[in-house]
């Protein structure tokens, strides 16, 4: 299984529309769009395109060529501008593979390269252990947790905030 990252391009729009379906939302940000829309990948990516290396670094992930998810590092701002945000999702049958392990190192990496940054933060949802995983196999360390600062679908969750260092 040769898992890579590469830069959203225009002509993966239709790849990312069905993704964004497809994705599991459980523990997903309220900003995605559902149902995922032409246009809201269109703007999606026109966004990916003026921020790339500036304020961020977007990537598709791949598994044997095929797209199967999305990761990326964003920069923060005002008095926390050498601090930034990592964030993925994967399609629900890539899940539970040690993809989005490796998609997670590489984008550390690329991203400590890249952008004018200290470290990156990861916000989860307590109760998603692999996200949780993912990130603590990444060398992020438990920073603390914000109770119930999590309100989704008429439930609340406590975010667990991670950090790892450059």
């Amino acid at each position: 299984m040769k898992i890579e990252l590469r830069k959203w391009r225009p002509e993966d729009k239709d790849a990312l529309i069905m993704m964004c379906n497809a994705i599991d939302r459980s523990y997903l940000s309220g900003r995605i769009p559902d149902p995922y829309t032409e246009e809201a990948a269109a703007w999606w990516l026109n966004m990916v395109k003026e921020s790339e290396g500036k304020n961020g670094v977007f990537r598709e992930i791949l598994v044997d060529g095929k797209i199967v998810g999305n990761i990326s590092v964003e920069q923060n701002t005002d008095v926390f501008c050498k601090d930034a945000e990592i964030g993925y999702y994967l399609l629900p049958e890539a899940k539970s593979k040690g993809i989005m392990t490796e998609a997670a190192r590489q984008i550390c990496e690329i991203a400590f390269e890249t952008l004018d940054i200290t470290r990156i933060t990861g916000l989860v949802y307590e109760p998603n252990t692999a996200s949780r995983r993912v990130l603590e196999k990444n060398g992020f360390e438990l920073e603390g947790i914000k109770r119930n600062a999590i309100y989704k679908n008429g439930r609340s969750y406590s975010d667990c905030i991670y950090g790892k260092l450059k």
